[in-house]
């Protein structure tokens, strides 16, 4: 008997997809467990390949799929703050909260607060993929559950505070105002950083700021730098329950041509990084990354820097279990 036959064999006998070479197996979020259960898992990544509420160009319905396939390119540990979550935590891939009625937009937005509720009662932290940004109401929906309204870490490029959008309520230029107004989130304790771009309304975000929200723009964060981003979001978000949401246009499209409402002039991948592992010590209680499109992506580069921010996500759930 040759012993290539038995080393061959030691991979089949491996539990952990992890331990297997990183072009192996099928995809789950950071070579993860799959799980079907959430009984499984502490911290549950799922998808939700949902772009029923974009307004222009979609795609982010694929974005999942990508940032999976591009997370095995991450490793176990982060070498900048030391946290292994796969150590730490039971981190699984819960699979894709899929939508039966994705041409319902209200429907579909109940179907993915429904997953996540099911996640959120079985103890499980909850950190989802986009899917476009309209999927941060029914996560944010679950998430507040049984709590106070949840203060909100929020890096994008928009405020997501529109209303009305050709008769719709419900779309990705609007899930933190209906946040606001279901009082799911405390604006006092919402952060919105990045904020650029060109506007059709002068006052479009002019909710944010009325509502008492925290609006850093990209020139504010540019002049004064990621660092001072970090203690104005430590100081914001306090020590109360947090969720955080990551859209991918955040980034400059020179780091993120894949989304479908780039602008100009970005945060740069290290900044970004910077300030996310800034953010270790809050009490995050769930997360979100939405937006990439693979379909306008060159190269994987989005979805891989979207699977690069969700790790540095993952981190941060992964401190705030331990605390």
């Amino acid at each position: 008997m040759s012993e290539p036959i038995k080393t061959l064999k030691r991979y089949h006998d491996l539990a952990d997809p992890q331990a297997q070479p990183r072009f192996t197996g099928i995809a789950t979020f950071f070579r993860a467990p799959f799980a079907q259960d959430p009984e499984e898992a502490e911290i549950g990544l799922f998808g939700v390949p949902f772009d029923g509420g974009v307004t222009n160009r979609s795609g982010t319905r694929h974005g999942p799929r990508e940032v999976r396939n591009q997370s095995s390119l991450l490793r176990r540990i982060n070498a900048a703050t030391g946290i292994a979550p796969f150590a730490s935590c039971r981190v699984r891939d819960l699979g894709d909260a899929w939508i039966e009625e994705p041409y319902a937009l209200e429907t579909a937005l109940a179907e993915i607060e429904a997953f996540a509720r099911r996640v959120g009662e079985a103890g499980v932290t909850p950190l989802a993929v986009g899917g476009d940004h309209s999927i941060s109401l029914p996560l944010l929906r679950a998430a507040s559950m049984g709590r106070a309204p949840l203060g909100l870490v929020h890096v994008d490029a928009h405020c997501d505070t529109g209303d009305d959008y050709m008769g719709s309520r419900f779309h990705h230029g609007a899930p933190f105002r209906r946040a606001v107004e279901e009082g799911l989130i405390d604006p006092s304790r919402t952060i919105q950083i990045g904020i650029r771009g060109t506007v059709n309304d002068p006052d479009l975000w002019r909710f944010s700021r009325d509502a008492g929200m925290r609006v850093l723009s990209m020139d504010e964060f540019q002049d004064r730098g990621w660092r001072w981003a970090v203690e104005e979001a430590r100081r914001v978000a306090g020590e109360g329950a947090t969720y955080l949401s990551f859209d991918i246009d955040a980034l400059d499209p020179a780091y993120a041509p894949g989304t479908g409402t780039p602008e100009a002039g970005g945060i740069a991948t290290i900044e970004a990084l910077r300030l996310l592992r800034g953010l270790i010590g809050l009490r995050f209680v769930g997360g979100d990354l939405v937006e990439v499109s693979p379909p306008f992506d060159v190269g994987g580069i989005t979805a891989f820097h979207g699977a690069t921010m969700l790790f540095e996500i993952l981190c941060l759930l992964a401190a705030a279990r331990l605390d």
